[in-house]
């Protein structure tokens, strides 16, 4: 008789309390930066005409947005990581996707910002379009939490309201102009993303499964 041993298979779904600690860490960072990033780029938002043409102006646009884009890609990261959209391939495939769309979207407002003589570029111009992308995709994404409801509370249906600002605000620039528009902008940010950043910060427990 052949007698074999092996070792015991390691749990996976045990939490301990300092994987938990780390955790919510994790998404208190993530929130206080979407606060503080959307709020920079409200403030630049109401503070400047977007119609202007002045160097000053459109630097000022550009780069009161990167500390919001920068966040998202700490939002994301924590999505991905609690499991936000579900646990499915595709389901963590859309915020891998988003990571690429934020990225062309960045790279547009650093050019676009700091790079006066990009601005009239073809390619510049076709850069551009991962702006509206990459918010749509954060809809999206929004839109699949409220789904899968694997965060739980204001969690589970703030990420909605906050990533809905491409389909409020895009619309509200068109309908109202640039220079009123820009406040429905301004002020959904403050409404969606810094309420969002805060619950994140002030209630992480959400995000994770009880």
């Amino acid at each position: 008789m052949t007698i074999t041993t092996a070792p015991g298979q390691a749990r996976t779904d045990v939490t301990t309390p300092a994987l938990a600690a780390a955790g919510s860490r994790q998404v208190r960072t993530t929130g206080i930066a979407v606060a503080a990033g959307s709020l920079i780029w409200a403030a630049s938002m109401a503070a400047v005409n977007p119609q202007s043409t002045a160097n000053a102006d459109i630097m000022l646009t550009d780069l009161g947005a990167i500390p919001f884009q920068l966040s998202l890609f700490a939002l994301v990261t924590t999505q991905l990581r609690t499991a936000a959209t579900g646990t499915s391939r595709v389901a963590r495939g859309m915020l891998r996707v988003e990571y690429g769309l934020l990225s062309l979207a960045t790279l547009w407002t650093v050019l676009h910002g700091l790079v006066p003589s990009f601005r009239d570029d073809t390619w510049l111009a076709v850069l551009d379009a991962f702006w509206p992308l990459s918010m749509l995709g954060m809809f999206i994404i929004g839109v699949k939490i409220a789904f899968a409801g694997r965060w739980r509370g204001l969690a589970r249906g703030w990420p909605l309201v906050a990533e809905s600002w491409a389909v409020v605000s895009v619309p509200a620039f068109g309908i109202l102009g640039a220079e009123a528009g820009r406040f429905v902008g301004a002020g959904h940010l403050l409404i969606g993303y810094v309420a969002l950043g805060l619950i994140l910060a002030l209630r992480p427990h959400l995000t994770a499964r009880p």
